[in-house]
């Protein structure tokens, strides 16, 4: 039996942890880099969206196909294959000549990130059959990537500063061939003896959905929303959600479980989860230009002004596990929004002489309300789900944040587009700040939608939508419901909280990692 103490056991860790962390280290490194991109490729706003979001659309529509693929063909072989793509993906961006190069590069690298995420803790999952080292496992592969996320911004700086741009992405280079080899003598091979069947037709339909409705919106600002390229793109978006709900519907083993929606929890989580991530990606994505070419900033320097944000993220990530297993999620999710709102507000009075102390303080409340979002989000949609269907719930809800962060970037850089009259460039300092203005107060509408939301998918109404397993809340004890004993937190208790959803959010979201390994909610 393989365990943590083994040898082999550690190195199979050791894998799966250094793969999510070039991940998760890639993911908010590029931001720091963009404004430098911009200048030295000559890129637009557009070009620069594109850059980003070529590689969350394709994560976004494969993420949740990218699990099933390992149970079929191996998880071993396929995690190799994620991070071959990855790294390949990593080098072709470091040597792009040019904008176009450097956007289909991306595309190589996000059909690596797609898969890396979900197969490297399914691996972890099938590797350590003891329950307790599995969790620990799962923990430090959790906490591995969000030290990446973390201190993405920092390194990306760094390396910026030193080495340019392209530094960010030859950095994975050396980490995946590292990868690759451990891999080749040390990773134990599995699959599914009967893995769930391929929704093929449903897949292709999201990537013509997510695809046709991020074109228009990020090309509309300077072709115009009459033009035949957006009104092309528009139709086919339309025309694959006509199709892909009926489709959904009739499969047996559908992409996307429609039914779930019938659920408020389940409903809400989805929205809140776009609303939150869609600030995120936004925010990451305008405040890097605001702090070089509006504050005259450094790539370096960026990095270390927003330094506020992961670590709020880092430390108040655990508070909202303790908030959510005392007080249900609504509390922690109302703090969110109204941090993100409060974060929000602050920018959209934030000029070129603006006090550091205001731009630091709205730095920490937006990672105050990353932070404090991701746990209870993830609760409401296992809420009150049969323990067989928490995962493909939480999958679903988990796939939202990048399809949040896809459409954050995507709106918020064509808002910051049509106020910059469509010019390449960002113009000068005030114009610049002028012209994000618009896009601060979206994020400031996202965050509303947190905290309202917040209150009303978790009250007395919202959870009786919600399908409940048969005889699981009426005959579990305290710590089969979730609740320790003395908490105080018992289903039983009108009010904020859902049905037994105080410690069996985090149980039940633990278990529908193990069973359908789910990526994490990342960047």
């Amino acid at each position: 039996m393989i365990t943590l103490r083994s040898a082999r056991g550690r190195l199979t860790l050791t894998v799966c942890c250094l793969a999510v962390l070039m991940v998760g280290l890639d993911s908010t490194a590029l931001n720091v880099a963009l404004p430098v991109m911009r200048r030295e490729l000559g890129a637009s706003i557009a070009g620069l969206q594109w850059v980003v979001d070529a590689y969350n659309l394709v994560v976004a529509a494969l993420m949740l196909l990218a699990g099933s693929v390992g149970d079929r063909t191996g998880r071993r072989r396929t995690l190799r294959a994620g991070v071959a793509a990855f790294t390949v993906g990593s080098a072709l961006c470091g040597l792009a000549p040019g904008l176009d190069t450097l956007i289909g590069s991306r595309v190589v690298q996000a059909l690596g990130g797609a898969v890396i995420a979900p197969v490297s803790l399914s691996v972890i999952t099938h590797t350590f059959p003891d329950k307790a080292e599995r969790s620990r496992a799962i923990g430090m592969w959790s906490g591995t990537f969000g030290i990446g996320l973390a201190v993405g911004p920092l390194v990306g700086g760094v390396l910026v500063a030193a080495e340019g741009w392209r530094s960010i992405f030859w950095i994975n280079v050396p980490v995946g061939l590292a990868v690759l080899a451990l891999s080749a003598r040390h990773l134990p091979e599995s699959r599914t003896p009967t893995p769930r069947r391929t929704d093929a037709v449903g897949q292709l339909l999201v990537i013509a959905l997510l695809g046709g409705l991020t074109y228009a919106v990020i090309e509309a600002p300077h072709r115009g929303w009459a033009s035949p390229a957006v009104l092309a793109c528009l139709t086919v978006a339309a025309a694959s959600l006509t199709a892909l709900i009926p489709y959904e519907h009739r499969r047996r083993d559908p992409l996307i479980e429609l039914g779930f929606f019938r659920s408020a929890p389940f409903t809400g989580s989805v929205v809140i989860s776009l609303a939150a991530f869609a600030a995120l990606g936004g925010f990451l994505f305008l405040s890097t230009l605001y702090l070089q070419d509006v504050r005259g900033l450094s790539a370096l320097s960026a990095g270390l002004w927003m330094l506020p944000m992961p670590v709020m993220t880092v430390l108040l990530a655990p508070v909202a596990g303790r908030l959510v297993a005392r007080h249900g999620p609504r509390p922690p999710l109302v703090l969110a929004g109204l941090a993100t709102v409060l974060s929000g507000l602050s920018f959209t009075v934030l000029h070129a002489g603006s006090s550091v102390a205001l731009l630091l303080l709205a730095y920490a409340l937006f990672g105050a309300g990353v932070g404090l979002v991701d746990v209870p989000a993830t609760g409401l949609a296992v809420a009150g789900m049969p323990r067989a269907r928490a995962g493909v719930a939480s999958a679903i809800s988990t796939a939202s944040c990048r399809v949040g962060v896809s459409v954050g970037v995507a709106v918020m850089g064509a808002v910051l587009s049509a106020g910059l009259g469509h010019a390449p460039g960002t113009g000068d300092a005030a114009g610049f700040a002028d012209a994000t203005r618009p896009a601060w107060w979206i994020v400031t509408g996202c965050g509303a939608v947190v905290a309202i939301l917040g209150v009303l998918v978790t009250g007395a109404r919202a959870r009786g939508t919600a399908p409940q397993e048969p005889g699981r809340a009426e005959s579990a004890g305290p710590r089969e419901s979730g609740v320790r004993a003395g908490s105080g937190a018992s289903g039983g208790i009108p009010g904020n909280r859902l049905p037994n959803t105080s410690r069996r959010a985090g149980i039940e979201t633990l278990h529908a990692a193990e069973e359908n390994f789910l990526p994490p909610r990342d960047m």
